[in-house]
């Protein structure tokens, strides 16, 4: 999928949704857009026609988030621009597995996207109903879509740093003493300074992000998956594998002898704990 077929592929999402065929859509636009522009596109003609605008592109937008489409296509449109952007796979599958998270983000794009779309369509003349270039016109559903995919960038990052707030949050409550509270005993290893649990397990998870240090903590204190997903606008999945990795990183830490692993972190501990979660 290249940059320069992108509004072809909106306008086949679009022309999945409106019943309309697309050339019917563009001259009706063409007359609606005459009209609102004798109220200076603003006034209760024009609210109602961006509530109307609003309320069809939900679904559109919603499809696209959740098969990928719209993130891989505002991401290829900022490449283009040499201006960084980068969604991690596992941010994908937030938003192609939770409803309220594609929503958040889809109503963020929405109210932005509804000034923009206002500003460079109606106003500057950006929607051209008799554009000749090689795609043809199109409506103006499919250039609010486009418009939508350009607002992305900055709602998802606004949102990826709230959502690293709440792990911080969270990650900051982790109480060194509370995992001394979870050992029944401490192996023995013959020497005093190889039971290193608090400062090396601590030193270990300290070097993790803040979402992995939130995982261990919320697990440690019996959390299931889900209820850790939930807490941290996640998914279970994710949040089983921010503990695997922090596993493999304690389980060399303890073939080196340095480090005793809680209970709930071994692999049968927390099969045990989500068992008796269920």
């Amino acid at each position: 999928m290249d940059f320069i077929s992108d509004t072809d592929v909106i306008a086949e999402a679009v022309d999945g949704f409106l019943a309309d065929p697309r050339t019917l859509r563009i001259q009706r636009d063409a007359a609606l857009v005459a009209d609102l522009a004798l109220g200076g596109f603003e006034g209760l003609e024009y609210r109602v026609f961006e509530d109307r605008l609003l309320r069809d592109s939900m679904p559109i937008l919603r499809s696209m988030l959740r098969s990928g489409t719209f993130i891989t296509l505002s991401v290829q449109r900022y490449e283009k621009l040499n201006i960084p952007f980068f969604v991690s796979s596992e941010n994908r599958q937030l938003l192609h597995s939770s409803d309220a998270e594609r929503d958040d983000i889809i109503v963020d794009v929405l109210m932005r996207a509804r000034k923009t779309f206002r500003t460079r369509a109606l106003l500057n003349g950006g929607w051209n109903p008799n554009f000749r270039g090689p795609k043809g016109a199109c409506c103006l559903m499919t250039y609010f879509i486009g418009r939508c995919m350009w607002d992305f960038r900055r709602v998802y990052l606004r949102w990826v740093k709230e959502r690293l707030r709440i792990a911080q949050v969270e990650a900051a409550l982790l109480d060194p003493e509370a995992f001394f509270r979870l050992l029944t005993a401490l192996p023995h290893h013959g020497e005093p300074e190889t039971i290193l649990f608090s400062g090396a397990f601590m030193e270990l998870l300290d070097a993790q992000p803040a979402e992995t240090r939130a995982v261990v903590r919320l697990t440690c204190e019996g959390y299931a998956d889900g209820e850790i997903a939930e807490r941290l606008k996640s998914t279970p999945g994710a949040v089983r594998t921010r503990r695997y990795r922090f596993k493999k990183v304690l389980y060399q830490g303890a073939n080196e002898r340095k480090i005793w692993i809680p209970a709930q972190l071994h692999v049968n501990g927390v099969r045990e704990q989500q068992r008796s979660a269920v």
